[in-house]
């Protein structure tokens, strides 16, 4: 287990770092079809089977809130680029699958950014030292993930 003040300047580098990089990339989107919270969504549907996922799951995926989501692919819906489907498992449920026309206007759009990404990154970092940040991100995201929580601080470590 790493110092505390140790991991929390670690995440301020992190948390800064995606910031910066987050706000050149939404500078750099080529948002003339889709948003970049849109191109989020289908980019997460891409990478599904049948490039579909239940909306609760989709939901999971983003840093969006339930009704937010939901209002976003209304919109790419009235626009033909997912569709809505019923979960025939659960009535409840529903599917958001992307189109024909979702994936060509995905595809579009992903190429020119994915070249935006490769600058912003490529610009600070060799290929060795993107290659170490992926697989410090997995780890990092899969630790987090395992629903790790944190233990009550003692009066002696409350600040940091």
């Amino acid at each position: 287990m790493s110092d505390k003040a140790t991991a929390v300047a670690a995440w301020e580098a992190l948390f800064r770092a995606q910031v910066q990089v987050m706000r050149n990339l939404n500078a750099e989107f080529p948002g003339g079809e889709i948003s970049f919270n849109e191109y989020d969504v289908c980019f997460n549907l891409s990478t599904q089977p049948g490039r579909r996922s239940r909306m609760r799951d989709l939901t999971g995926h983003l840093l969006l809130t339930q009704p937010s989501v939901s209002r976003l692919v209304d919109r790419l819906a009235s626009r033909g680029i997912v569709e809505k489907q019923p979960n025939p498992t659960d009535a409840r449920g529903v599917y958001v699958a992307l189109t024909a026309h979702g994936f060509d206007v995905y595809r579009s759009v992903a190429v020119q950014h994915a070249a935006s990404i490769a600058a912003v990154l490529g610009a600070g970092l060799s290929d060795g030292e993107l290659r170490t940040l992926t697989e410090l991100c997995t780890k990092v995201r899969r630790a987090a993930g395992q629903g790790v929580t944190p233990s009550r601080p003692s009066p002696d470590t409350a600040s940091v």
